[in-house]
C-alpha cells in the first residue's frame, strides 16, 4: 500500500494481493521508521456508511464502508473518494486506488513496485 500526502489530501494505492486482503476483511497497515518513531498507516473496513480518516500518535487510519468493497474489488472500477469535513470547514480528500503498473519502466523505481500491480488500462 503506497501513500501519498498534499495539502488536504491523501491517497493510497493498493496492488491486488492488498485488494483481496481488504476484501476478505483484513486491516492492511504500513510503517515508515524515522529516527526515534513511526508513522503508520491503515485501512480497514467499516459498518459505517462514510469513509472516515484519524490521526493519532503518528498514525493515520482509514476505514471504508464494507458495503462498497465488492463493487470496487471484483469490477474495474480504479478509485473510491470521499470528502470528510474538518472543523475549521476545510474537507480531508481521501481517494484509494488500484495500483496499476508503469508505462515507461524508470531508473528511479524498484522492480517490485510493479510486482502484483493491476496491468496498466492504457498499455
Amino acid at each position: 500500500m503506497k501513500l501519498r500526502i498534499r495539502g488536504n489530501s491523501i491517497r493510497l494505492r493498493l496492488k491486488r494481493g492488498e485488494v483481496d486482503g481488504l476484501a476478505a476483511g483484513n486491516t492492511l497497515v504500513e510503517e515508515t521508521q524515522f529516527p526515534g518513531s513511526t508513522l503508520s498507516y491503515s485501512l480497514s473496513l467499516s459498518d459505517n456508511d462514510d469513509m472516515l480518516a484519524s490521526f493519532d500518535n503518528g498514525s493515520i487510519a482509514i476505514s471504508m464502508p464494507k458495503e462498497i468493497i465488492p463493487e470496487w474489488a471484483d469490477t474495474d472500477l480504479v478509485s473510491l473518494y470521499s470528502e470528510i469535513a474538518l472543523a475549521d470547514d476545510s474537507v480531508l480528500t481521501v481517494l484509494i486506488e488500484k495500483d496499476f503498473s508503469c508505462l515507461e519502466p524508470g531508473g528511479h523505481r524498484d522492480c517490485d513496485d510493479d510486482a502484483d500491480t493491476y496491468p496498466h488500462p492504457s498499455a
